[in-house]
């Protein structure tokens, strides 16, 4: 049944030539008081018309609407019975409101609000009874009050259906508001999806990018090292693989929870947390390991920071570290600072190493493809911080952070 009524609303022509071969077969039905002749070749005529009008009333409702308008009021003219196919002009009524252009659906009210008068005028009824003689008729016309009264009960049936066409007119421009708003929505959900994974896929991408430049240089300086005194004090290089070893673990494990973010909510919890500040001196600690110099100081009042500018401060001392391990030369010194501020959080990394060139910084980052320091950019500007980059005036290369920080009240 289901299936039938959809194929129906797809097909509504079916529907409407169902109704008219209804109203047809009502309208040849022979009647004992039809008028011989012309006229009633004119009411033949009428009966098969208006139900051919009826099987393309939707799709041609600005066509039909206007020649049922011209039958009826050639009937009126010409004083034609309207008979049982009359019942279209009801049809009609409802068509102009509910399918027709504006001009087609004031057209169907005005013919519906004449259609009273219009009719009353020519049937022109009048009460009749019996004379005071018993053996004749008079016909006594309608007052005024009583003849206006018929009027309108004739037009009401023609402006109830005109209403009813237009309350599904509305409903209708209705039901396609909401199709039209939820395939918007639809529309903006998936462009705001497609936002979200291009913004998780540069975050996980810098991440990446942190955690394989730091540990892989420190696994490249060990292996070398290991390789150096592999000859002449085994002890050092087997301590030397063994870092390699556990820094290679610790990338596992970092690359592990990120690529965590694309598996489900479930096994999230698998991983570790996210670093921070706290965790600075393991990193100190990992990369004086593999040969470079570092001192760390921390000033102000160290408290418990957001997630997003922990995470910030850790891989941005992470990727200066890395680009002095690569560039600052041989006998580089490094020096981190962290400053905790009362309403923000500065991150002083420098080192007296051999510096950068103007091309390099030109680039976007000195790590040798330019990512190093669009990456501590894109994060710095996520926390709505500054970033100042560029050469010490005494030699070497200074990467200073200002990161704000919520008063807290």
């Amino acid at each position: 049944m289901h299936r039938l009524n959809a194929w129906l609303r797809r097909h509504p022509m079916v529907v409407d030539a169902a109704w008219a071969a209804i109203v047809l077969f009502f309208g040849l039905l022979p009647n004992a008081d039809s008028p011989g002749g012309w006229r009633f070749d004119a009411q033949i005529a009428t009966a098969v018309v208006l139900p051919a009008l009826m099987v393309f009333r939707r799709r041609f409702a600005d066509v039909t609407v206007p020649a049922a308008t011209a039958v009826a009021l050639g009937q009126v003219a010409f004083n034609v019975d309207p008979a049982a196919s009359s019942i279209a002009y009801l049809v009609f009524a409802y068509t102009g409101a509910a399918f027709g252009h504006t001009w087609t659906s004031r057209l169907a009210l005005a013919a519906g609000i004449c259609a009273g008068p219009l009719a009353y005028w020519r049937m022109n009824p009048a009460k009749t009874h019996i004379a005071e003689d018993g053996n004749s008729v008079v016909r006594t016309p309608y007052s005024v009050g009583e003849a206006v009264l018929i009027m309108l009960l004739m037009s009401t049936p023609f402006i109830l259906c005109w209403a009813w066409g237009r309350l599904t007119r509305v409903r209708r421009a209705y039901l396609v508001e909401l199709e039209d708003r939820a395939a918007r929505l639809e529309r903006e959900r998936d462009a705001q999806s497609k936002v979200a994974v291009a913004a998780e896929r540069a975050r996980i991408a810098r991440e990446l990018h942190d955690v394989v430049a730091h540990n892989v240089s420190v696994m490249i300086v060990q292996a070398d090292g290991a390789a150096y005194v592999l000859d002449n004090s085994p002890q050092q290089a087997k301590e030397a693989l063994g870092t390699i070893a556990s820094t290679g673990r610790q990338a596992l494990v970092e690359m592990r929870r990120l690529l965590g973010v694309l598996r489900t909510a479930d096994t999230a919890e698998e991983y570790v947390p996210q670093p921070g500040v706290e965790e600075l001196p393991e990193l100190l600690e990992q990369v004086r390991t593999a040969g470079l110099r570092v001192d760390y100081a921390t000033s102000g009042h160290p408290r418990e920071l957001p997630r997003g500018v922990e995470l910030t401060v850790y891989r941005i001392v992470q990727e200066a570290l890395t680009n002095v391990r690569k560039h600052g030369g041989p006998d580089v010194h490094a020096r981190v600072a962290v400053d905790f501020g009362e309403r923000e959080l500065a991150v002083l990394v420098e080192d007296d190493g051999r510096g950068t060139t103007d091309e390099q910084l030109a680039s976007g980052g000195v790590d040798g493809l330019g990512h190093g320091l669009i990456g501590m950019r894109e994060r710095v500007g996520m926390v709505s911080g500054s970033l100042d980059v560029g050469p010490r005036p005494g030699g070497g290369f200074r990467i200073r952070a200002v990161l704000p920080l919520k008063t807290a009240h």
